[in-house]
């Protein structure tokens, strides 16, 4: 149980972290939302974990700026007491050749999704290591430990997030912190569906079949990973028996790597 612990999950409104963050909180953990979305869907996912016996709130931070990120984490940190659970989970990316990349959309994705986690755990870790307790999960994807075409700023961010993991898993050895990184295969989001959609109008296929035909070459299960295993995977990284785990990128792909 993480009953009295607080937890900070970026890009949490929807997806995976969302899930994780209803993970977190039905283990009785409260929970800093963040990411962009419209204020009913806001007090929609605030309510529902407050009604899980749980404190939750909101912060809007554009954690692509370090000062908007101060002000997250100092914010958790008066609301809850404490940060323990930090979930490094908000990321951008651009469908593009190398050099057809936008410097601008380049520039962006580092901040998003690299340079946001160093900065939210250089700014949540003194705390941790006061209390002798901490969690730290970033969200890495299959590609952070392989390639992609088109996805410059993705997987080159991705990788930078399992490097990050095994240097902060080896700073923090003396101390009940671990610091992991979750790598999921395909999962059935919103961005996925899109994808699926766009092959049904090219191709004629149906549903099913643009499902299976997308999923067959790249998960041996030929089934989605859904956001809510990833959450319960995520809760179990938090919990005290997940203690040796650490340092690691950690797969949930449906047998993707096992292809490797």
């Amino acid at each position: 149980m993480l009953k009295g612990k607080g937890a900070i999950v970026t890009g949490s409104l929807d997806g995976i972290g969302y899930a994780i963050a209803t993970s977190l909180a039905r283990q009785g953990c409260a929970v800093m939302l963040n990411g962009f979305g419209p204020d009913e869907l806001i007090r929609e996912r605030v309510a529902a974990l407050r009604e899980l016996g749980v404190d939750a709130d909101y912060h809007g931070a554009d954690i692509s700026d370090a000062g908007q990120i101060e002000d997250l984490v100092s914010t958790a940190n008066r609301r809850f007491g404490r940060v323990d659970i930090l979930v490094n989970n908000a990321v951008t990316r651009c469908d593009a050749l190398i050099e057809d990349l936008p410097p601008e959309k380049w520039s962006y994705a580092l901040a998003v999704n690299l340079t946001a986690a160093y900065h939210l755990i250089r700014l949540t870790l003194p705390g941790m290591k006061q209390r002798n307790w901490g969690r730290i999960i970033s969200l890495a994807s299959i590609f952070g430990v392989e390639g992609t075409p088109r996805r410059t700023d993705y997987v080159v961010t991705k990788h930078g997030l399992v490097g990050m993991t095994k240097v902060v898993a080896l700073e923090c050895a003396g101390f009940d912190i671990t610091c992991n990184a979750l790598c999921p295969g395909l999962v059935d989001t919103p961005h996925i569906r899109r994808m699926i959609a766009d092959r049904m109008a090219s191709t004629g296929q149906t549903e099913a079949q643009a499902t299976a035909a997308f999923l067959e070459p790249r998960q041996p299960s030929r089934r989605f990973v859904t956001p809510e295993r990833v959450g319960a995977l995520a809760a179990f990284l938090c919990s005290d028996e997940a203690c040796d785990i650490t340092g690691t990128p950690i797969p949930i792909d449906g047998g993707w790597q096992a292809r490797a």
